[in-house]
């Protein structure tokens, strides 16, 4: 049920997203970021149909996700890839679908509405829509910028180039589409950082502790508790995640434990190994810990 529900999560996303291009962004030309935004420049530039561009641009950031954030990522992620394209074609066959309004402000306003939700509704399932936002993911995981942020960077990069065919006042509406976009995102994901302290309470507790450590590549700490309906005895795990592994790691405990207790808190600042510091291996860290005794 859990796959099922984020299958479905990155469909309305990326339905969602095709709306806002279709209905807001493709009728009132106002320039928007993202792979959509660059289709749109080549299209203005050489004709190329923005769907085939759109495509080709998420395959090409699939591949630098698939180093970047691994093959469970990436699952996530293709699915966007290849139904984007396919949905701006569906929602543009939908009658009465770009004559919705003429007013420019209502276009920036509810096309940044929507794009920022879907793409919200996407990250959250643990993937992503593909695209640029791909970019805004890897600037938050290797630098402090949220999400949001990011993309609000990226997509004044793409802004740039629309800035070439478009007027200033097309542009400023673009600005304001993109800081919708930004506020929207922002307000549906966690600020800073982007990482999680998870706390996991169940029997289970050295199976979960060596997935943990060996494949999503976690620190874990271990404490003693006791159980308050039987008084058990037993010990309970914490561990600080980025956002984007936490759907993966739900799924890893729940398929170990289906009776697993977790609470989950945002940090807003996370220093060392694997966050500010490169990770090292287990083996590299016995060493060096046989080297100061």
């Amino acid at each position: 049920m859990g796959l099922i529900k984020n299958i479905g999560q990155v469909l309305l996303g990326n339905f969602l997203l095709a709306i806002a291009v279709v209905a807001f962004i493709i009728p009132s030309q106002i320039p928007m970021g993202g792979s959509t935004g660059l289709a749109l420049a080549l299209n203005h530039f050489f004709g190329w149909r923005t769907s085939i561009v759109v495509f080709v641009v998420n395959v090409i950031l699939l591949v630098i996700a698939y180093f970047a954030f691994g093959k469970e990522f990436v699952s996530k992620t293709i699915l966007s890839t290849l139904v984007y394209p396919v949905l701006l074609e569906i929602v543009n066959l939908i009658p009465g679908i770009h004559t919705i309004t003429n007013d420019l402000m209502l276009n920036a306003l509810f096309g940044g509405l929507l794009i920022g939700c879907s793409m919200g509704l996407v990250v959250k399932a643990g993937g992503s829509t593909g695209g640029t936002d791909v970019i805004a993911m890897l600037l938050n995981k290797y630098t402090k910028l949220t999400v949001g942020t990011g993309v609000y960077l990226v997509d004044f990069c793409v802004l740039g180039l629309q800035a070439i065919f478009s007027s200033l006042e097309m542009i400023l509406f673009g600005v304001v589409l993109t800081f919708v976009i930004s506020m929207v995102i922002n307000h549906l994901l966690p600020d800073g950082k982007v990482s999680l302290q998870v706390m996991v309470i169940t029997k289970e507790y050295e199976a979960i502790r060596k997935e943990i450590l060996f494949k999503t590549q976690a620190g874990v700490t271990l404490f003693h508790i006791e159980t308050g309906y039987a008084q058990e005895n037993q010990k309970g795990l914490i561990c600080v995640i980025p956002r984007y592994k936490l759907y993966d790691l739900k799924e890893m405990i729940f398929e170990i434990d289906p009776y697993a207790f977790l609470t989950i808190s945002i940090v807003s600042e996370v220093d060392g190994q694997g966050f500010t510091s490169d990770r090292i291996s287990f083996e590299e860290y016995s060493q060096k810990i046989e080297g100061n005794k």
